[in-house]
């Protein structure tokens, strides 16, 4: 597996030679082997690549995205082939209990939760409002019937990003989380991908237009990773600038402390998602350990 993510936004054309991503940029070329790259991120819409560089990403399970004018990523590109147990892992995704779901429903609801409480705590907010969380994930049922989740959602951004704040808005912060969650969104559908299970069939996010609904169940125990970057260096800001971006891509690059060891933020990803197979295979009666906000950048 690849350990590197590079970043493309000055480069004229991209293309494959012998194994190795070609970056031209002028009269300027540098050679990058493909087995060293994890994620390879395009975010400049003059950008040219090559076919024959698309097909050995693919070959490489190459994590490849492309962003926007707006530098938001707008498409990742999957290979359709390269995990031979497919369509066994499909089915059994097509099969699992729907008690099951609701049951992981909760314990997602109730994780991420406790990771927004610790990004409050570590920022010393409000303690009314840290409480309130508490509350809520003490009181979250199977399927999130009572909507703890939404409820802790609308107070925790509130409290970290100011009482003014609407999820969604056309602002520098929502901004930077969108970007910031898009591209962990991505890393983690290349796991889900690369174990054979089709990313539109979630747990509990059902969206009939939405292609990532399981990478967007996955996703939820680590987003305040984001928010806490957030709101540490942009709130504030006017424009999302380069550095910020990159910054936020590095998140996904640093050490996490899972199950009581030390691994790279990837690595921690295939763990979590290898869990969740359990889990519904119920293999061993397997306990349910989500990362922790508190064990990140360890």
């Amino acid at each position: 597996m690849g350990w590197r993510i590079v970043y493309i936004e000055e480069s004229d054309y991209l293309s494959l030679y012998l194994d190795n991503l070609k970056v031209k940029r002028e009269s300027n070329d540098l050679l990058i082997p493909l087995s060293d790259i994890h994620t390879l991120i395009i975010d400049n819409y003059k950008s040219i690549i090559s076919i024959a560089l698309l097909n050995k990403c693919s070959e490489y399970n190459i994590n490849l995205i492309i962003c926007n004018m707006s530098h938001l990523p707008q498409a990742i590109m999957s290979p359709i082939s390269g995990q031979n147990q497919a369509p066994l892992v499909f089915k059994k995704q097509l099969k699992w209990n729907e008690n099951k779901k609701k049951e992981l429903h909760k314990k997602i609801v109730i994780s991420k939760i406790m990771n927004q409480t610790q990004v409050l705590i570590k920022n010393k907010k409000n303690q009314d409002v840290i409480n309130k969380l508490l509350k809520f994930a003490s009181e979250v049922q199977d399927g999130d019937i009572t909507n703890r989740e939404g409820l802790s959602a609308k107070i925790y951004f509130r409290e970290l990003f100011g009482k003014d704040f609407i999820r969604f808005e056309d602002d520098i912060v929502n901004g930077a989380l969108n970007y910031g969650y898009s591209i962990m969104r991505s890393q983690i559908s290349k796991v889900l991908i690369a174990r054979g299970l089709n990313t539109s069939l979630g747990i509990f996010h059902r969206g009939a237009e939405n292609e990532f609904n399981l990478s967007d169940d996955v996703i939820e125990v680590f987003r305040p990773i984001v928010d806490d970057f957030v709101y540490k260096n942009i709130v504030g800001k006017k424009y999302l600038e380069r550095d910020d971006r990159l910054n936020l891509i590095k998140l996904t690059t640093s050490n996490f402390k899972y199950r009581n060891e030390k691994h790279t933020f990837f690595n921690v990803i295939y763990m979590y998602v290898t869990l969740i197979l359990e889990y519904f295979d119920e293999i061993n009666d397997v306990e349910f350990v989500a990362p922790r906000f508190s064990d990140y950048g360890i």
